[in-house]
């Protein structure tokens, strides 16, 4: 199965670059899904037709998906949701409020994620295209499967210890419902899920991001972090898509002026992502809507080339080693050191934050009690050295 990410700064055109991908590689005999993560979905609007809330055939060899969290909540973790409202309204909350509270934060990348997990494991799809949220959230879902295993490690021994509390009063101070046994095996099974989510996103070979940019000063900033945080979180960004370049014929007057700020931003792309892989769209400054406007930045973009292409499986982490030395070595492209933090935890990680972003780096067996000697930021690679337990 090929996961093809789309991500980049709200209204750079993603929606519509994910479909016409999507399209295109259907159009190539691929069985293909493109599916949307973004709360305010825009997938129905791009291809110009109506939506249900379920996997759809909307043309040959392409289902489409709006993930929709409330159902989600009632097909896949309806014992959650029951267990949830119940605990509500047992501390007075009730009714449409304590449903609502029941849709716990994250939910909707848990159930994006498990798609991806169904579709692996059924090979139903060769091809998935993910049409994401703004770069924030896509930050939050790709680095979800850390966090998550994270909280659910220390949320399962708070249960434990809640429902050991329970047995000793026998029900006397405890005065709300306990979780049942079918609400701590869903728990449980989203925690290994979310280990199978985590190696299906960091196989360059299988999962690969691609940044959607705009020819502007905001847009290229933001990419240029997204660029940096999605290294953090060990994602191969292979691609970076130029949207909506507008054509030398276009005129002159008002348009002349916006070509030639056009020209100096595109000169500026180059020099900040070569040599990534670069594809281009070049279009008037419109809306694209239904098939016809999406085949047509379907050939813009491909041409004849295949979208399903990987440009570059280079995984962003790597583990090096010599005789004395284990290294961690990290892409961060446009990192400052001023903005690298490092910290070594109790528990066997090492927690690296750039900027706003932090990641928790789970050490393999060989590092747990090696001694960790520092870090350098150079050539925007972070290299983490650690020393041998046995060379003190």
């Amino acid at each position: 199965m090929r996961l093809i990410i789309n991500t980049g700064k709200g209204g750079v055109g993603k929606t519509s670059v994910s479909v016409a991908t999507a399209r295109r590689c259907a159009d190539l005999g691929y069985r293909t899904i493109v599916m949307s993560t973004d709360s305010a979905h825009s997938l129905a609007d791009s291809m110009d037709m109506e939506l249900p809330t379920s996997i759809t055939n909307v043309c040959p060899n392409l289902d489409a998906l709006e993930i929709d969290i409330i159902t989600e909540m009632k097909t896949r973790w309806n014992d959650i949701k029951d267990y949830v409202v119940d605990f509500m309204s047992s501390q007075g909350l009730q009714g449409l409020s304590a449903e609502e509270m029941a849709i716990l934060p994250g939910m909707e990348m848990i159930a994006a994620l498990m798609y991806i997990i169904d579709f692996k494991k059924t090979d139903r799809y060769d091809v998935v295209v993910m049409d994401t949220a703004p770069t924030a959230e896509t930050l939050r879902l790709m680095s979800f499967p850390d966090v998550s295993q994270w909280y659910a490690d220390r949320l399962f021994g708070i249960l434990k210890k809640v429902m050991s509390l329970a047995r000793l009063t026998v029900g006397k101070v405890i005065d709300f419902p306990l979780p049942s046994k079918e609400v701590l095996n869903s728990l449980q099974r989203i925690k290994d899920q979310m280990s199978e989510a985590k190696d299906i996103l960091e196989d360059p070979k299988c999962t690969t991001v691609r940044l959607v940019v705009n020819p502007e000063k905001m847009v290229i900033s933001e990419t240029k972090r997204a660029y940096a945080y999605l290294c953090l979180y060990n994602k191969n960004v292979e691609c970076l898509i130029v949207n909506r370049v507008m054509p030398n014929t276009i005129g002159d007057g008002y348009f002349k002026d916006k070509l030639a700020e056009q020209e100096r931003y595109l000169e500026y792309i180059h020099q900040a992502f070569d040599p990534m892989r670069m594809l281009y769209s070049e279009q008037m400054p419109r809306e694209l809507l239904g098939w016809d406007a999406l085949n047509q930045l379907a050939d813009n973009l491909y041409g004849k080339s295949d979208p399903t292409e990987v440009y570059s499986d280079r995984s962003p982490m790597r583990f090096e080693s010599d005789d004395t030395h284990h290294r961690i070595v990290l892409d961060l492209p446009f990192a400052e050191k001023s903005q690298v933090e490092l910290y070594r935890t109790k528990d066997d990680s090492v927690i690296v934050q750039v900027g706003s972003q932090k990641r928790n780096i789970g050490l393999p067996a060989t590092l747990s009690h090696a001694v960790l000697e520092g870090a350098e930021l150079k050539n925007h690679e972070l290299t983490i050295s650690f020393r041998r337990e046995e060379d003190d």
